[in-house]
């Protein structure tokens, strides 16, 4: 059987990490540069914004720009995509009494909730397993906060520096200093066009690193500092639609089962839910592990044919789809952490090293918390009399000490016990969460997503042919995604082209955007595939699954308002 691990891409993480090469003055100099303007990037610019307003010797130490955001996307907020469920414990540490929940971008607390196991045509309701209750977190959407949260680090100080790709990080004498930004204005063989700009070297004293999901210079950090957990990282995908509806929905809704397969040998783990937006809008998405074995599995299509179950369709019956995006989520959980979280002027946090809790759905907070204690790490390194490498090393024992250690402890095993089938993985599951994680399994070992032998059925023979009014083809919902890549710029999506069928079947299928098809076919039983780059909404699962995502140019991809 076939295995996109055995067709790696052209890619090597040495290749992006450099010297400085600017002149000296011509560096944009900052005190702690954060790349990536997420939840977790973002309250740890608001958090040095309060610390800095605290002690204002410091910040005029630190010249005039004490704290940078890059962010690649338009605007902060725009390649977010979550839920969002939220739980506000990490909100209201990094706000205190400066600002009330109800202040914030808000659809409100979770007033009810349901669960329900869907076959092809029923639905058995279940209580809600104790992860899955959600009574006193609050209802989101992500890019909006990403927006509320930008303009609050901008009011504390922060400079965002939006469509700006952290493309290589910068090193010296063993020490993050960091990081360089992308060229823009390049064409599709890489020679410069009439609006070229050169990206430009942003030295800090400290460096943190807070990109998400499938962060492009996280992963070149782990590599570089040798800093991979015990376990390799795996992979959810997720896509989602925001819908208009007639009624409103009220309650949050997940779903299990049905339109996955519970069978041991396909591997399909994951599940849907549905979130109320107000009176007038619900999200709806599904989430499939990417330790799937099926080439022909589509996590768009699947979200498709989950549309048309009596129940769901019932909900959405005369809406319209507004927005839809798609993103990975890491769920390899506490054994896929790092070793560290910090390396010589480096802290990393959020998404990008794995700070997901799989079974309760939730990631947003730990990444603010996350974000929160980094801060407090760099201030301290920026205290005079205070060893660097001391300094930072306490994010360690602060992310150790928080709720975001204890909660991955309690749930190390869950995401894993899936690999035995649905059945049995959901009793071992229902084990771990009664015992709050003290039936002990042993660390149980995760293969990385492209190490899965596949096989091929003909599953996507049952998927829904769009009708543009409840079901939707892959460009139409690229088109729903506010995608602005130009289709002239360099190809930054590295995979091996010539490849077996089936490998080339999988990545077809796998990607949302439709980035991939298969062309010719060469006489030893390999095919050509083709890359339509400019489609990519870097949802980052071609990096799961054997290629490997690198940063388009800054302001490339898709422009969430909604998600």
């Amino acid at each position: 059987m076939a295995r996109p691990s055995n067709f790696p891409p052209p890619f090597s993480s040495s290749d992006y990490v450099a010297e400085p090469t600017d002149p000296a003055e011509e560096r944009i100099e900052v005190g702690v540069l954060i790349v990536g303007g997420g939840p977790a990037g973002l309250a740890c610019a608001i958090r040095l914004g309060q610390l800095l307003e605290e002690h204002p010797d410091v910040a005029e130490r630190l010249g005039e720009v004490a704290v940078a955001v890059l962010e690649k996307g338009k605007q902060p907020g725009s390649h977010l995509v979550s839920g969002a469920v939220v739980d506000p414990r990490a909100l209201r540490r990094l706000f205190g009494n400066r600002l009330r929940m109800d202040e914030l971008p808000t659809f409100g607390p979770v007033t009810g909730e349901s669960v329900y196991v869907l076959t092809r045509r029923a639905a058995l309701s279940i209580p809600p397993p104790p992860p899955m209750r959600n009574h006193g977190n609050w209802i989101f959407s992500l890019s909006q906060l990403g927006r509320f949260l930008a303009e609050r680090a901008e009011e504390g100080g922060a400079m965002i520096l939006p469509e700006t790709a952290a493309q290589k990080l910068l090193v010296s004498h063993g020490r993050v200093v960091g990081a360089r930004t992308g060229d823009k204005g390049r064409g599709r063989e890489g020679g410069e066009l009439g609006n070229f700009e050169a990206g430009s070297d942003v030295v800090a004293k400290v460096t943190v690193l807070a990109e998400g999901t499938q962060g492009h210079l996280t992963g070149v950090a782990l590599d570089r500092f040798s800093l991979h957990g015990e376990n390799p990282q795996v992979w959810e995908l997720a896509v989602k639609e925001v819908w208009k509806v007639e009624k409103p929905l009220d309650r949050v809704i997940h779903t299990m089962g049905w339109p996955l397969r519970t069978g041991k040998r396909y591997r399909e783990f994951g599940g849907s839910f549905i979130y109320p937006m107000g009176k007038d809008m619900v999200t709806i998405g599904l989430v499939v592990g990417l330790d799937y074995r099926d080439a022909s599995l589509s996590v768009h299509d699947l979200l498709q044919e989950l549309k048309t179950h009596p129940k769901i369709r019932r909900i959405l019956a005369g809406g319209e789809r507004v927005e839809w995006g798609a993103k990975t989520i890491p769920s390899g959980g506490f054994h896929s952490l790092p070793q560290r979280l910090h390396a010589p002027g480096l802290l990393l946090c959020g998404d990008g090293v794995g700070m997901v809790n799989v079974p309760r759905l939730k990631g947003i907070h730990y990444a603010i918390e996350s974000g929160r204690l980094a801060a407090e790490a760099a201030f301290r390194a920026l205290q005079r009399g205070e060893t660097p490498a001391t300094a930072l090393s306490s994010y360690d024992d602060a992310v150790r000490d928080s709720f975001i250690w204890r909660e991955l402890h309690e749930v190390r095993n869950m995401r894993q016990v899936f690999g035995r089938g649905f059945f049995v993985g959901g009793a071992l599951a229902s084990a771990m969460t009664v015992s709050k994680g003290r039936v002990e399994l042993g660390k149980m070992r995760a293969e990385p997503d492209a190490d899965q032998p596949l096989l091929v059925t003909d599953r996507d023979a049952s998927y829904p042919a769009p009708d543009g009014k409840l079901t939707f083809d892959k460009l139409s919902s690229v088109f729903a995604s506010g995608n602005k890549t130009r289709d002239d710029q360099p190809n930054h999506i590295k995979i091996e082209r010539r490849v077996p069928r089936e490998v080339a079947r999988l990545w077809e299928h796998m990607c949302p955007a439709q980035v991939y098809e298969i062309g010719a076919e060469d006489g030893d039983g390999t095919v050509l595939l083709e890359v339509a780059a400019s489609n990519c909404v870097q949802c980052g699962a071609i990096t799961a699954k054997g290629g490997r995502l690198t940063p388009p140019e800054g302001g490339s991809g898709p422009e969430y308002t909604l998600t």
